[in-house]
């Protein structure tokens, strides 16, 4: 296998290469640098394409950024230079770890949501919008079914959360966002700094507590504020990456949270601790991407919704 290995290294194979020579000093590997795929990636490391180099690769990327600039750009000019600048992106992505800013300088495009869509399928090979929201929509009332049986903080919380649903006639987004809330309260994630929610008139109190989730601004007079709310006409929706505002202008917060979803992918981020068991979820088990055994709470969850 080493000398296999080996072969591939010299031949240029990015994804043996990038993790060539990392060994720890008993000369064992360390897994701690090892870059390689973990959620399922089907595109985790591509090589250039043939008959193409890192200077014509970067002269897309330039392109890109130019076209970004218009009012209206070509929306099919910036898919083919995106997916000819792929390889580029991404072994400039995983083996640098740019900042998430930087990126965003860099390859504008990527944060748009045509384009996140369309760099989890080039990543993962799925497409995520209608994968994501139909998995939803199919869990949904066994979701709701599983909330009214809880009891105690968890039961009072998931109440709260349904006090927003109309039973008689159930609004498809209101639905999709107590699911999308619940989630994280039935697996014990904190989504309290996740799933912000505030008036427009405290929108820069409230990025100074986030570094990575949703945050939706209601106006001022609106009655739902707070972790537990559910608004059908935000002013505004936006995506946090790294404390900073990546996309803004989203249509409702399930949109957000699916796009914020396939950019953890896009850029190669890890899930923050505190909805790591959620995230896990919507890859596993919503996606059925990356890990086949899964964690005892994952697991659990999954068998009830299954039951």
């Amino acid at each position: 296998m080493a000398n296999y290995r080996t072969k591939l290294r010299k031949a240029g194979c990015e994804d043996v290469a990038i993790n060539g020579g990392k060994r720890s000093k008993e000369g064992e590997s360390s897994s701690k640098n090892l870059k390689r795929p973990k959620r399922g990636e089907a595109n985790y490391l591509p090589n250039l394409p043939e008959g193409h180099d890192e200077t014509r690769l970067e002269n897309a990327r330039m392109v890109l950024v130019e076209e970004m600039k218009k009012k209206q750009p070509n929306g099919t000019l910036i898919s083919q230079m995106m997916d000819q600048s792929f390889p580029l992106r991404r072994q400039e992505i995983v083996k640098k770890e740019p900042a998430v800013q930087t990126m965003v300088e860099r390859v504008p495009a990527l944060f748009t949501e045509r384009q996140v869509f369309a760099e989890f399928n080039r990543i993962a090979s799925k497409n995520l919008e209608g994968d994501f929201f139909e998995a939803l929509d199919q869990y949904a009332p066994r979701f709701i079914g599983l909330f009214k049986t809880k009891k105690e903080t968890v039961g009072q919380k998931l109440k709260e959360l349904m006090q927003h649903m109309s039973w008689m006639t159930p609004d498809v987004t209101v639905l999709r966002s107590v699911v999308l809330k619940g989630i994280p309260i039935l697996l014990g994630d904190d989504s309290s700094e996740f799933y912000k929610t505030c008036s427009d008139t405290a929108r820069d109190e409230a990025l100074e507590c986030i570094t990575v989730g949703v945050l939706t601004v209601v106006s001022e007079d609106s009655p739902h504020e707070g972790q537990s709310s559910v608004d059908l006409h935000p002013i505004s929706t936006a995506i946090i990456l790294e404390g900073g505002i990546v996309m803004d202008h989203i249509k409702n917060l399930p949109q957000a949270v699916c796009l914020l979803f396939g950019l953890r992918y896009a850029l190669h981020l890890d899930y923050p601790k505190c909805m790591a068991n959620t995230l896990n979820f919507f890859q596993t088990v919503m996606l059925g991407l990356g890990k086949k055994k899964l964690p005892p709470k994952l697991l659990t969850l999954k068998n009830s919704l299954l039951g």
